[in-house]
Protein backbone atom coordinates (compact mmCIF):
# COMPACT_ATOMS: atom_id res chain seq x y z
CA UNK A 1 0.00 0.00 0.00
CA UNK A 2 1.51 3.24 -1.07
CA UNK A 3 1.36 5.80 1.61
CA UNK A 4 -0.12 9.34 0.51
CA UNK A 5 1.90 12.54 1.37
CA UNK A 6 1.02 16.54 0.84
CA UNK A 7 1.36 18.13 -1.83
CA UNK A 8 4.14 21.02 -2.23
CA UNK A 9 5.12 23.75 -4.41
CA UNK A 10 8.99 24.70 -4.22
CA UNK A 11 7.42 28.23 -2.43
CA UNK A 12 5.15 26.16 -0.16
CA UNK A 13 7.53 23.39 1.13
CA UNK A 14 10.15 26.27 1.96
CA UNK A 15 7.87 28.39 3.69
CA UNK A 16 6.19 25.79 5.76
CA UNK A 17 9.82 24.16 7.05
CA UNK A 18 10.46 27.98 7.49
CA UNK A 19 7.55 27.88 9.78
CA UNK A 20 8.17 24.76 11.45
CA UNK A 21 11.50 26.68 12.62
CA UNK A 22 10.10 29.59 13.70
CA UNK A 23 7.23 27.86 15.36
CA UNK A 24 9.86 25.90 17.58
CA UNK A 25 11.09 28.86 19.33
CA UNK A 26 7.88 29.29 20.92
CA UNK A 27 5.91 32.33 21.90
CA UNK A 28 6.38 34.62 24.79
CA UNK A 29 5.22 38.11 25.66
CA UNK A 30 6.32 41.04 27.89
CA UNK A 31 5.30 41.84 30.83
CA UNK A 32 6.34 44.85 33.01
CA UNK A 33 7.33 44.26 36.90
CA UNK A 34 7.92 46.84 38.46
CA UNK A 35 10.58 46.96 41.88
CA UNK A 36 10.65 49.28 44.52
CA UNK A 37 13.61 49.30 47.30
CA UNK A 38 13.11 52.64 50.16
CA UNK A 39 14.72 55.41 47.71
CA UNK A 40 14.21 54.01 43.94
CA UNK A 41 11.18 52.13 41.99
CA UNK A 42 12.77 50.10 38.89
CA UNK A 43 10.33 48.86 36.32
CA UNK A 44 11.82 45.61 34.53
CA UNK A 45 10.45 43.61 31.56
CA UNK A 46 9.44 39.86 32.31
CA UNK A 47 9.25 36.62 29.70
CA UNK A 48 6.14 35.00 29.80
CA UNK A 49 6.03 32.46 27.70
CA UNK A 50 2.78 31.81 26.11
CA UNK A 51 4.20 28.67 24.40
CA UNK A 52 7.69 26.85 25.54
CA UNK A 53 10.06 26.78 22.96
CA UNK A 54 10.92 23.05 22.05
CA UNK A 55 13.65 21.06 20.23
CA UNK A 56 13.95 20.43 16.50
CA UNK A 57 12.99 17.02 15.31
CA UNK A 58 12.23 15.61 12.83
CA UNK A 59 8.91 13.54 13.35
CA UNK A 60 7.91 17.27 14.74
CA UNK A 61 8.94 18.64 11.18
CA UNK A 62 6.85 15.75 9.50
CA UNK A 63 4.04 16.16 11.54
CA UNK A 64 4.07 20.32 10.97
CA UNK A 65 4.23 19.33 7.36
CA UNK A 66 1.36 17.60 7.08
CA UNK A 67 2.33 14.19 6.64
CA UNK A 68 0.38 10.66 8.13
CA UNK A 69 3.62 9.17 9.26
CA UNK A 70 7.27 9.26 9.33
CA UNK A 71 7.33 6.31 6.69
CA UNK A 72 5.87 9.03 4.60
CA UNK A 73 8.11 11.55 4.90
CA UNK A 74 11.36 9.30 4.37
CA UNK A 75 9.30 8.02 1.13
CA UNK A 76 8.76 11.16 0.05
CA UNK A 77 12.88 12.73 0.82
CA UNK A 78 13.52 9.56 -1.15
CA UNK A 79 11.80 9.95 -4.21
CA UNK A 80 9.64 13.17 -3.97
CA UNK A 81 9.09 16.08 -6.28
CA UNK A 82 10.88 18.38 -4.07
CA UNK A 83 12.91 15.74 -2.24
CA UNK A 84 16.20 17.84 -1.88
CA UNK A 85 14.01 20.87 0.13
CA UNK A 86 13.07 18.22 2.91
CA UNK A 87 16.70 16.95 2.76
CA UNK A 88 17.59 20.64 3.66
CA UNK A 89 14.94 20.59 6.38
CA UNK A 90 16.00 17.50 7.70
CA UNK A 91 19.88 18.72 7.56
CA UNK A 92 18.71 22.36 9.63
CA UNK A 93 17.93 19.54 12.02
CA UNK A 94 21.01 17.88 12.12
CA UNK A 95 22.59 21.37 12.30
CA UNK A 96 20.48 22.22 15.69
CA UNK A 97 22.00 18.27 17.48
CA UNK A 98 25.35 19.34 16.18
CA UNK A 99 25.25 22.22 18.43
CA UNK A 100 23.87 20.35 21.20
CA UNK A 101 27.26 18.17 21.10
CA UNK A 102 29.35 21.39 22.74
CA UNK A 103 26.45 21.41 25.92
CA UNK A 104 26.85 19.01 28.91
CA UNK A 105 25.28 16.21 29.00
CA UNK A 106 25.52 15.70 24.54
CA UNK A 107 24.67 11.62 25.04
CA UNK A 108 21.28 12.58 23.39
CA UNK A 109 22.63 14.42 21.00
CA UNK A 110 24.91 12.15 19.52
CA UNK A 111 22.51 9.12 20.17
CA UNK A 112 20.27 11.50 17.53
CA UNK A 113 23.17 12.10 14.99
CA UNK A 114 24.09 8.53 14.91
CA UNK A 115 20.56 7.30 14.18
CA UNK A 116 20.75 9.77 11.89
CA UNK A 117 24.16 8.20 9.74
CA UNK A 118 26.67 9.73 11.82
CA UNK A 119 29.62 7.65 12.60
CA UNK A 120 32.48 7.88 15.23
CA UNK A 121 34.76 6.10 13.02
CA UNK A 122 36.18 7.96 10.22
CA UNK A 123 35.22 5.86 6.88
CA UNK A 124 37.93 3.92 5.43
CA UNK A 125 39.86 5.21 2.59
CA UNK A 126 42.06 3.99 -0.26
CA UNK A 127 45.58 5.27 -0.57
CA UNK A 128 44.94 5.81 -3.65
CA UNK A 129 41.89 8.95 -2.92
CA UNK A 130 42.71 12.18 -3.25
CA UNK A 131 41.25 12.66 -0.13
CA UNK A 132 43.04 10.86 1.96
CA UNK A 133 46.08 12.62 1.37
CA UNK A 134 48.42 13.56 4.99
CA UNK A 135 50.35 16.69 5.63
CA UNK A 136 52.90 15.89 7.70
CA UNK A 137 54.06 19.02 10.14
CA UNK A 138 57.69 18.70 11.69
CA UNK A 139 58.40 20.90 14.95
CA UNK A 140 61.19 22.97 14.07
CA UNK A 141 61.18 24.70 17.25
CA UNK A 142 59.06 24.77 20.27
CA UNK A 143 60.21 28.04 22.04
CA UNK A 144 61.69 27.95 25.47
CA UNK A 145 62.44 24.79 27.55
CA UNK A 146 60.13 23.98 30.24
CA UNK A 147 61.00 24.06 33.88
CA UNK A 148 61.85 21.00 35.12
CA UNK A 149 60.84 21.82 38.71
CA UNK A 150 59.75 24.94 40.35
CA UNK A 151 63.42 26.41 41.18
CA UNK A 152 64.14 26.90 37.69
CA UNK A 153 61.02 29.49 37.38
CA UNK A 154 62.25 32.95 37.56
CA UNK A 155 59.99 35.29 38.22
Amino acid sequence: MKLKHPKFTVTRLNQLIDDYFIHIQGEYHLEEKSTQTKSTKKATDTKIWDRQPEPATITGLAFFLGFSSRQSFDDYETSGKHAYILKRGQLRIEAEYEKKLHQQPASGAIFALRSMGWNEKPEERSPTDPSSKTLKVKILETGPTPASNEKEVSL
